[in-house]
């Protein structure tokens, strides 16, 4: 029997702010981190989230994208009270965010800040970008998260702004559906119909065609069992 545990995590961070590139630039900081955990494709109770005092103001414009104020953020932790158990929580694990290269990068430079020594949160772990999945499977389209959870039926209508553990929950959902079909069948671990759908994720309410036979070609699938029945090798007319 296979007993590894297989746990991920699902992150996603909000910020004072972007530059022009939306990538990471040394003027803003980390304000809110929410993570959330994956153990053998179940989404588990044991999360990750904080807000954090990032000692300067919030941008204008990132404040309207996820609404959190500076004065909401005076009384919060800095990111040096966190970081010790952010890295404790995600280590040895696979992250997985929707746009990795942006949280990985402010993550990674928040800690260097603090700890010379530190390297990478990418040389202990695993990172796994859900834009870059939905990119190969929908090349062309948008694949911002609020396209994915439409496409895949995800409910997202409490996502009025961002919000870092709320959006880390829709990346957990979105990944699982997106790789749904690349999961391996534990058959080892089915004793019962009730294990077999629980493995297949049927609450992922997958929707499929159904092709059925057409009446002349049930005819002639009883024909051609009545002529293995002659030849004694037929079991399904039982």
């Amino acid at each position: 029997m296979n007993n590894k545990i297989d746990r991920k995590i699902a992150l996603d961070i909000e910020t004072t702010g972007l530059n022009n590139s939306g990538l990471l630039y040394k003027n803003h900081k980390i304000i809110e981190i929410g993570a959330i955990e994956i153990i053998n494709r179940k989404i588990t109770n044991n999360k990750f989230h904080v807000y954090i005092n990032p000692e300067r103001e919030i941008n204008n414009e990132a404040f309207k994208i996820h609404g959190i104020s500076n004065k909401f953020l005076i009384d919060k932790p800095l990111f040096s009270d966190i970081y010790l158990k952010l890295i404790a929580y995600i280590s040895n694990s696979d992250i997985i965010a929707h746009n990795a290269n942006f949280d990985i990068s402010f993550i990674n430079y928040e800690i260097k800040k603090l700890n010379k020594n530190f390297k990478t949160i990418n040389k202990f772990c695993k990172v796994i970008d859900t834009l870059e999945i939905a990119r190969n499977i929908f090349p062309g389209k948008k694949n911002n998260l609020d396209a994915l959870c439409n496409r895949y039926e995800i409910n997202n209508n409490s996502r009025k702004i961002h919000s870092a553990v709320l959006d880390a929950f829709l990346v957990a959902k979105i990944y699982l559906r997106m790789t749904c079909l690349q999961k391996q069948i534990q058959l080892d671990n089915i004793t019962s119909l009730t294990d077999f759908k629980k493995e297949f994720d049927y609450n992922l309410k997958i929707k499929l065609n159904i092709l059925k036979a057409t009446n002349s070609e049930k005819k002639k699938h009883k024909r051609y069992l009545k002529y293995m029945e002659k030849l004694g090798n037929c079991l399904w007319m039982n």
